[in-house]
């Protein structure tokens, strides 16, 4: 095990894992590129392929280094910039979340479908922190704070793409993080998708997951989610503003 930071762990699993799809796509696909965490951009012929795969072996390393079974394996195949087909593996379950645009999302071949709660203080919401979180603490936990004044529960589980599988799966009823990267959300976005969700920035705006921010909900709550954000804002800026 290695550190990137002092908080922001790699292990050799990470990068065996990397290394090993990296080389199944090479083989079978020499002509797509490839995004992953650990190793980054790969374009095999020098120039954009239509086709990309952006992979992270180990979402959720820290939980992975400390015995914690809350971790999984994401990729998503882009096609012209749009995930098509998604897949999260969470080993220890064995659970196997998967989606096909417009084909509907699955988990171990069942259909998967969002939740129906319509009010979030009936809602169990979910969000993740960065690992540089110490550098920005007082945003994220008073948002999160703001949360715990509104919703039934919070939770932080420290997988982004277990957090968007289990909105899919109906077990939280929202999520929202900031922060992100693609291989954190290809595969999860997609699947909340396909399940009936609906996934926005986290100010609105179209879903863009080289945006570093999302909300993701089964729909009802999603305008309630970005209400409580906004209004956290604005109150920020209001302090900042008579400081």
């Amino acid at each position: 095990m290695s550190k990137k930071a002092d908080t922001d762990l790699v292990t050799e699993v990470d990068f065996e894992c990397e290394r090993m799809c990296r080389q199944v796509i090479a083989e079978r696909f020499p002509d797509h590129d490839v995004l992953a965490e650990e190793l980054g951009q790969e374009a095999p012929l020098d120039r954009p392929s239509r086709w990309r795969w952006v992979f992270d072996p180990i979402d959720g390393t820290t939980n992975y280094v400390h015995g914690l079974p809350i971790f999984c394996a994401s990729l998503g195949l882009e096609i012209d910039g749009r995930t098509e087909v998604g897949a999260v593996y969470d080993p220890t379950r064995r659970e196997l979340f998967t989606a096909e645009r417009d084909e509907g999302a699955c988990l171990n071949g069942n259909r998967l479908t969002v939740s129906v709660t319509r009010r979030l203080i009936d809602a169990l919401v979910v969000t993740g922190f960065p690992y540089d979180v110490g550098q920005r603490a007082d945003d994220l936990v008073e948002l999160f704070g703001a949360f715990l004044g509104r919703a039934r529960a919070v939770r932080r589980l420290g997988s982004a793409a277990l957090d968007l599988c289990y909105v899919a799966a109906g077990r939280f009823d929202s999520f929202w993080e900031q922060h992100l990267k693609p291989w954190d959300v290809s595969a999860g976005a997609l699947i909340v998708t396909e399940a009936g969700g609906r996934i926005t920035g986290m100010d609105g705006s179209p879903f863009d997951p080289e945006a570093a921010h999302l909300v993701a909900s089964n729909g009802p709550l999603h305008d309630e989610m970005l209400t409580v954000i906004r209004e956290f804002r604005a109150a920020r800026t209001r302090k900042r503003t008579h400081v």
